[in-house]
């Protein structure tokens, strides 16, 4: 893959300049991005994936679903249906896709919805006779028909957009340039004792404007892992087959190995559609531990019920209050 992306490294800076103009053209209004009348916090990123997403929208929810009625609205990558879907009890992974199946199933006070088209998605969201106050757009940064009042781009601390360039070669989705859209950017990932003089080194080089702040996150794993039916301590593991499909397990794999548990690891490319032959060599595994996105898409296959657990993790922020602050004031 390394080498087929290098060889394609011509083909990059026809790339950089068809996104660039497509912003430049957003930029100066001769392609409109329309304004809703309800606050949209919108959460991407700049690359193609593995900077945590997920966690982010998980602690908007958190923070505000006890102050207003919160909707996710997501593109539902790899479902098999087409249009808008509103999820409802017969929603499965393969209906809505896993993520969006992963907040419905755990925020069951919230409305979860999936559109590829974003304007048409929060237009039949705003046609519902219980409307949604506030609107969160999972991974849609550059989805600018929509105009959102309030920015979220997350960069991960191991691969930096600064240091990236766009596709085919790198793994930006648009040029680095496109950073200034954003209201907060938030460096994910990072070690939980990340040091000042750490953070203010990537602040210089993320080169921020006067109107943007800079945050600092790392991923909080549970102490224990939870199946259908039952809860292990992490401590108390015996040896386990870990089971990743998600676009960046390096994170997990260091902090499993520093806990010095005992565990094989299969990874499979992220959004993995799980197919008959991979279940059957899953059920000879034993005690299989896997994120919660990949649970999600496993969890479905009854004969894996007895052994299939996933890890449980949330994001700490560095500037939390101030984090929230800004949030609440924009949504109220």
């Amino acid at each position: 893959m390394k080498f087929i992306r290098t060889i394609l490294f011509p083909i990059v800076p026809i790339y950089y300049t068809v996104t660039w103009l497509r912003n430049w053209l957003y930029d100066k209004g001769i392609k409109s991005s329309k304004r809703f009348d309800l606050p949209i916090i919108c959460v991407g990123n700049l690359s193609t994936g593995g900077t945590g997403k997920t966690p982010m929208i998980e602690y908007l929810i958190r923070l505000l679903k006890d102050q207003k009625s919160v909707a996710t609205l997501s593109r539902g990558y790899k479902r098999i249906t087409d249009g808008f879907v509103l999820a409802d009890e017969n929603a499965t992974a393969d209906t809505i896709g896993d993520e969006p199946y992963q907040f419905f199933k755990k925020f069951r006070d919230i409305k979860v919805a999936v559109d590829g088209n974003r304007q048409n998605g929060i237009e039949e969201l705003m046609s519902l006779e219980i409307k949604p106050e506030v609107i969160l757009l999972d991974d849609a940064y550059q989805h600018r028909k929509v105009k959102a009042g309030f920015n979220i781009l997350l960069t991960a601390y191991h691969k930096p957009y600064y240091e990236d360039i766009v596709l085919p070669t790198g793994n930006l989705r648009e040029p680095r340039s496109g950073a200034k859209r954003a209201d907060v950017i938030i460096v994910t990932k990072c070690p939980e004792d990340i040091s000042e003089v750490e953070k203010t080194r990537i602040v210089q080089r993320l080169k921020i404007r006067k109107h943007q702040e800079v945050a600092f996150s790392y991923i909080d794993y549970s102490e224990k892992v939870i199946s259908k039916t039952n809860e292990l301590k992490l401590s108390s593991l015996p040896k386990f087959t870990l089971v990743t499909g998600i676009a960046n397990a390096r994170p997990l794999v260091e902090f499993l190995k520093n806990k010095r548990l005992d565990f094989n690891h299969i990874e499979y490319p992220d959004h993995y559609s799980f197919k008959p032959s991979d279940i059957e060599m899953l059920e000879k595994r034993g005690l299989i531990i896997t994120t919660e996105k990949d649970y999600v898409r496993l969890s479905n296959n009854e004969s894996l019920d007895e052994n299939l657990y996933y890890l449980p993790i949330q994001i700490k922020i560095d500037i939390a209050k101030d984090l929230e602050r800004a949030i609440s004031t924009f949504v109220n």
